[in-house]
């Protein structure tokens, strides 16, 4: 479970957000503050993982909040939810290392698919020690880069199709549409449209199971390279 403190000055949109997270399987809201003092805080209290973090609070700009939270919790990452434009604080969240920046007005389905890219860059780099470049390039977001084609079909994410993958690889046996969307949390409608996929571009073998009555079950097991 990756915990998540919110950093909002509006109480309502901070509700907001939570109801957002709480509906991200894997994901919960250990707390939340209305200020970049409280912010810390909390996060000394708390050691959040993830911060979801306003840049416009009252008492100081978000980007300056970053430093203490790393110093307070300093395995916690931070994903700027802000309506700051200004291409100098995107800059600035660039440099301090933020993992995603999401621009209000948004909706659920946006802060979702950030959320879970960001749980399946972290779930990439869970050894002590790398085993080699590709496992430093999953941590970085890069292998959904290059292990899937920049022409993903038209409504398919590159963060879904990694998550895909990854339920896959996972997988003892082979998965059907339905256990992999449970697995990762979509329609089995939009599992088996990435699960084909992987199929077509030569990432997962298809195999049929025969049943009694009925057609037979799509099967889908991970293509080892």
């Amino acid at each position: 479970m990756i915990d998540v403190l919110v950093v909002e000055d509006d109480f309502m949109v901070a509700r907001i957000h939570r109801g957002f997270v709480d509906g991200v399987e894997g994901f919960r809201v250990v707390g939340s503050a209305d200020c970049g003092e409280k912010a810390l805080a909390a996060a000394a209290e708390l050691q959040p993982d993830l911060v979801l973090l306003d840049l416009y609070l009252p008492d100081m700009f978000g980007l300056d909040v970053i430093p203490g939270l790393r110093m307070v919790a300093q395995d916690c990452d931070v994903l700027v939810i802000s309506a700051a434009r200004e291409a100098d604080a995107v800059r600035g969240a660039v440099r301090q290392g933020v993992v995603d920046y999401l621009l209000k007005p948004f909706d659920a389905d946006d802060l979702r698919d950030r959320l879970e890219h960001y749980s399946a860059r972290r779930g990439n780099l869970h050894a002590a020690v790398v085993s080699g470049q590709a496992d430093v390039d999953r941590a970085l977001g890069r292998a959904a880069a290059s292990t899937v084609t920049s022409a993903l079909p038209k409504g398919m994410s590159v963060e879904t199709a990694e998550l895909v993958r990854r339920a896959l690889r996972a997988a003892d046996g082979t998965l059907s549409a339905a256990e992999c969307a449970t697995k990762v949390g979509i329609s089995r409608v939009s599992a088996r449209r990435y699960l084909e996929y992987l199929s077509v571009t030569g990432q997962a073998e298809v195999t049929l199971r025969y049943g009694q009555a009925g057609r037979p079950e799509r099967r889908y097991h991970w293509q080892a390279r």
